[in-house]
């Protein structure tokens, strides 16, 4: 006669449950994708989407154009956000208040506002408010760089404030200012931990770059989305959007394989961006 305790346990051990419950999410996965390929419409799929000839007519304006313009723009507003950003950041830090009551304004402001209206803020608000009008890479770079300063400057405070504050007081021991102290001791370090988080905001822009639609562009002055938007009414496929949704990732790929690399050879964490349009 055995007891409870000597009774053996019956039932699935954890390896065989999570083995099972991987067996259920693969056949899950083959029956929607034979469910799609035997329901999909594949002919119609490929002449929206792969048409060849509507493919090969978007180059070279594709890459010539809308590629370089779109890098023209992101490089732009990311150079002015930096920028101002890196000063938001030592305004936040100040010890003096009106200065720090100014930045967190700021960036809380820019933080909550879509890309979208800060776009049509300043081309077509400012123009009818004070008859001053500025060209398409100027707004872009205005556009794109006051909403992404609001975030790279969080990213730079957070990064200052990562180094630790021996550094600071061993450098100001030896008699550095507080300026070459910043220079010289704390940014250097702080940019390894920052580079991660701003590549990742690099990409944000390129993709908010499209937003530049809005301001009516000439040819000229395409960008990918723009491009792509008007060999769509041209051609009726989807195929120029497809070649437009590739070029993008020319730029995306290979910033978001950077960030993966500096965020593991220097340890850089994750940016909170939060919500943004």
């Amino acid at each position: 006669m055995t007891t409870d305790t000597e009774r053996p346990k019956s039932g699935l051990g954890r390896r065989q449950k999570a083995r099972l419950n991987r067996g259920i999410q693969y056949a899950v996965l083959i029956v929607v994708a034979i469910v799609v390929a035997v329901v999909a419409d594949w002919g119609s799929i490929a002449r929206a989407f792969f048409n060849v000839d509507v493919a090969i007519a978007q180059f070279p304006a594709v890459i010539t154009t809308a590629l370089v313009n779109t890098i023209i723009y992101t490089a732009l507003g990311f150079g002015f956000g930096l920028g101002l950003g890196i000063v938001l950041a030592l305004m936040k830090m100040s010890p003096v208040g009106p200065y720090r009551w100014i930045a967190t304004g700021y960036i809380e402001l820019f933080r909550g506002l879509p890309a979208l209206l800060v776009f049509i803020a300043l081309g077509f608000g400012v123009p009818i408010a004070f008859q001053l009008r500025f060209d398409i890479y100027s707004t872009v770079m205005l556009a794109l760089g006051l909403v992404g300063a609001a975030y790279m400057a969080e990213t730079i405070r957070a990064g200052v404030q990562a180094v630790p504050k021996g550094q600071i007081e061993a450098a100001r021991s030896l008699g550095m200012s507080p300026t070459r102290t910043m220079l010289t001791v704390v940014m250097p370090q702080a940019l390894r931990i920052i580079l991660p988080p701003l590549t990742n905001e690099l990409i944000l822009l390129t993709k908010d770059s499209s937003l530049v639609y809005l301001l009516g562009l000439a040819a000229n002055e395409y960008e990918l989305a723009k491009f792509g938007r008007a060999a769509l009414n041209e051609y009726a496929s989807l195929t120029p959007l497809l070649v437009a949704g590739l070029c993008y990732l020319i730029i995306t790929i290979p910033l978001s394989r950077i960030s993966d690399l500096l965020e593991r050879k220097y340890g850089g964490g994750a940016r909170t961006k939060g919500a943004k349009a």
